[in-house]
């Protein structure tokens, strides 16, 4: 009988002396062990991309989550949630029904939120001040407490986060206290578009008694001033809707001027619905004192000397970012802010007091350090 391995045997010799002697493996027998092994490695890479794609899909699908919650307290919202305080009760969520087990995999769940937020055409400014300055108060921690089990973290974490809520939603209340006394009876003042803290103010002010006519700039491209003049009037608030050009012919009977902002810059300038600093230029010229609303949490780490410094992040809606993103040219498209800068604005209203533009600086830097 005639055996089937074809192997042959090979004496291996070392140092002069025979010191093995193994089967030579076939060619046959090479190439199959050859196929099984790149079989082999093309499961385990495949498996290696299923598990990326499964994971990025999962990412995708959070982050979708997190933008539709976003936008829903937005939505359900409109003339009561800030954005900024949107954002953080996102945040506040996140970490609600985080599935985390280290410090540093909830901050890659935190930042991940911060981006899918961003992702939606509400202010670019206003989500990433907030969201940076909730971070930085929820995460401030002793080594002891660092030391502590995670558990004991994120109760600390949650306590804090619901501490710095509370704070925020106290804000607009603590403005338009500081700002009441500001406002006398039968004074004329104009606002531009629609700002929740300055309607605060103006309601404020109205149920303390002060009777004044507010003048509204209509705002295009999205005319939100018509939603500023339908709050005043639903409130028994004189005022008038007067086009974005007629600010100049309306200034010299403006008694003063009163804005909210999407963010208030190092400068001590901010950054505000395109049209603010037109009008800031016209009162500066017509001696008329400018006033600016704003929220701590809409300090934010920039430094812009002019409009070309604005980050483009911030001067078009995400959805625009999203349709130049290959081409990158936006000199079709409008921007949606403009920066004001400091010397036109005469103090700033916010819920840490009555500041000049010269110490906003210093503020913002207690707020980050």
């Amino acid at each position: 009988m005639v055996s089937r391995d074809t192997s042959v045997y090979v004496h291996v010799r070392r140092n002069g002396q025979d010191v093995s002697s193994r089967p030579h493996v076939s060619l046959t027998e090479r190439v199959k062990q050859f196929t099984r092994k790149a079989s082999h490695t093309h499961r385990t890479s495949h498996h290696s991309r299923t598990t990326f794609n499964f994971s990025s899909l999962m990412l995708k699908i959070m982050e979708l989550d997190i933008a539709k919650h976003f936008q829903q307290l937005l939505n359900g919202n409109e003339n009561l949630k800030s954005t900024g305080q949107a954002a953080i009760e996102t945040l506040m969520r996140c970490i609600e029904i985080s599935k985390a087990k280290t410090v540093n995999e909830l901050t890659d769940e935190l930042r991940n939120a911060v981006v899918a937020m961003s992702t939606t055409d509400h202010s670019i400014p206003s989500i990433r001040s907030a969201s940076e300055l909730f971070l930085r108060f929820i995460s401030l921690a002793t080594p002891e407490e660092n030391a502590q089990e995670f558990s004991i973290l994120m109760r600390k974490y949650k306590e804090r986060g619901n501490i710095f809520i509370e704070r925020v939603e106290l804000s607009k209340t603590l403005i338009a206290c500081f700002a009441v006394p500001f406002i006398r009876n039968s004074m004329r003042i104009l606002t531009h578009s629609y700002s929740k803290v300055v309607l605060e103010v103006l309601l404020h002010a109205r149920r303390n008694g002060v009777n004044a006519h507010v003048f509204v700039t209509e705002s295009c491209p999205d005319k939100s001033g018509n939603v500023m003049i339908k709050a005043l009037k639903d409130a028994g608030i004189h005022c008038t809707l007067i086009l974005d050009a007629g600010v100049g012919y309306i200034m010299e009977t403006i008694d003063l001027v009163m804005v909210g902002a999407e963010g208030v810059m190092e400068t001590g300038g901010i950054i505000n619905k395109i049209g603010t600093h037109p009008l800031a230029v016209c009162a500066k010229a017509m001696h008329k004192p400018f006033f600016v609303m704003a929220e701590s949490i809409k300090f934010v780490k920039e430094y812009p000397l002019n409009q070309n410094d604005i980050p483009i992040e911030f001067k078009y809606a995400a959805s625009t970012l999203t349709k130049h993103k290959f081409d990158g040219d936006f000199s079709s498209e409008h921007p949606l802010v403009d920066y004001t800068p400091p010397q036109y604005i005469n103090l700033l209203f916010t819920n840490l007091g009555i500041l000049t533009p010269a110490a906003v600086g210093d503020e913002l830097i207690k707020l980050y350090v």
